[in-house]
């Protein structure tokens, strides 16, 4: 996660706001899993960051890098923080 931080001055805006997307989305999933598992307070916080992550994706990726560059250290350590807590997640086998 680390190395994303790092290159994200050498992308384009378009790429930068990809990768905004996609760690909304991965702090959604750490937030559906934390509700299950009934840890409410870390599903509002990964929820909250991942909403205001997807709404200023735009912003993030057009404006100043160094604080894109924050809030991606922000998001991959609270996404850090919860596999680590979680290293072996249950897969759902059901059939829907």
């Amino acid at each position: 996660m680390e190395e994303i931080t790092n290159l994200i001055r050498n992308l384009s805006v378009e790429e930068r706001e990809e990768i905004f997307i996609d760690i909304a989305r991965m702090l959604e999933g750490t937030a559906r899993e934390s509700l299950v598992e009934g840890n409410t307070h870390f599903a509002a916080i990964s929820n909250d960051m991942a909403e205001a992550i997807r709404i200023n994706a735009d912003e993030l990726a057009r404006d100043d890098p160094e604080n894109a560059e924050l809030v991606l250290q922000q998001a991959t350590a609270i996404i850090s923080q919860f596999e680590a807590v979680h290293p072996f997640r249950m897969v759902s086998m059901a059939v829907h």
